[in-house]
């Protein structure tokens, strides 16, 4: 590629939005060139930035950690190594439990019998991962909550959860449905998503209300999930729930943008 492509152009080509690559400018992460006229165009180093970009946000990283990682660095090469194994590692996955179950299927299809060894290991090799419920995403950040929280604010985060308990399980229930818009290939600033951004801002509120110090509680529950991200052995448990908290922030941007741009809209 020796050209410069138009952010039409780009968007189109790499499955992005416009507004993604805003967003991805305004963060720092992708410097568009200016045309003589002063148009954004996106050449060849900044297409090889934009698939970096992209490789990390689909293993579920947030953009202020793709910042991180790509900081004064152009090396697209250890970023598709990254994607590369985490997709071996789902593939790996897949193909053994798709040969387990065709075997299964074809020793029937001849008449035998599967033993209850043979069950089970179908069962266990061919199970799907279960989104992390809120008590297993609770334990593994303890950690890093008691490392980046005071006392006090621990007890202040856990009191306001169960003072707003229904308020806490329609979140959970936003966070299901952010999941199954990516899972449908609606982006942040779809339209579904940014519905759902205007209800998780309203929920955001309500359980917010009243409490001080919150905000700052927030920030550090944000470094907390920072530093687990950065752990090999608990980022790969958090990054599907990791996805889905970027997919609700960037929708949650996308219509504060859109508000702004077109108020009363």
């Amino acid at each position: 590629m020796d050209r410069f492509l138009s952010p039409s152009e780009t968007a189109r080509r790499f499955g992005v939005t416009t507004k993604a690559l805003r967003l991805y400018e305004r963060h720092g992460l992708i410097a568009p060139v200016r045309s003589a006229s002063g148009w954004r165009t996106y050449g060849p180093d900044q297409v090889a930035r934009l698939v970096q970009i992209l490789a990390l946000k689909r293993l579920g990283l947030p953009l202020a950690r793709i910042a991180e990682l790509l900081a004064g660095r152009n090396d697209l090469d250890a970023v598709l190594a990254l994607q590369e194994e985490a997709l071996t590692r789902d593939s790996q996955k897949l193909s053994r439990a798709l040969s387990l179950v065709r075997d299964a299927r074809a020793r029937l299809a001849a008449g035998a019998v599967l033993s209850i060894d043979d069950l089970a290991n179908l069962a266990k090799e061919t199970k799907m991962d279960s989104p992390l419920t809120g008590a297993q995403i609770k334990a593994l950040l303890a950690p890093y909550t008691e490392k980046h929280l005071s006392g006090p604010q621990q007890t202040i985060l856990e009191r306001v959860r169960k003072a707003r308990a229904p308020v806490v399980t329609a979140m959970e229930r936003l966070y299901d449905e952010a999941a199954a818009l990516i899972a449908s290939g609606n982006g942040p600033d779809s339209a579904p998503g940014l519905d759902l951004a205007r209800r998780w801002r309203e929920l955001a509120s309500e359980f917010a209300a009243g409490v001080n110090g919150l905000q700052d509680i927030a920030l550090r529950v944000q470094d907390a999930w920072a530093e687990a991200m950065t752990d090999p052995q608990v980022a790969p448990k958090l990054a599907k729930r990791q996805q889905v908290q970027n997919f609700i922030r960037d929708a949650w941007m996308h219509l504060r943008i859109l508000e702004a741009s077109f108020p009363g809209h």
